[in-house]
């Protein structure tokens, strides 16, 4: 029998937030960073929307699949290059 419909979808999620979760922590890293230099506060947060921006766009290529999809064949075998 198949996986149950939002099972897969979940683990779509779960991956999808495992790979941004690096880029993530490395982007508020930057902030913190500098932040802690003394730079002015507003120079540290203009560079937060970007970051979570990305960090969006990436995690919703990863759930949707659009990242998996472009290393496919193009015969529709399923089976990387």
């Amino acid at each position: 029998m198949d996986e149950p419909r939002g099972s897969s979808r979940s683990s779509n999620r779960r991956a999808a937030l495992l790979a941004v979760i690096p880029f993530l922590a490395l982007g508020l890293a930057d902030v913190v960073l500098l932040l802690f230099w003394g730079i002015d506060p507003l120079w540290g947060f203009m560079i937060l929307p970007p970051i979570l921006f990305m960090c969006v766009l990436a995690w919703i290529g990863f759930r949707s699949g659009f990242i998996g999809d472009r290393t496919e064949e193009a015969d529709g075998t399923g089976q990387p290059r």
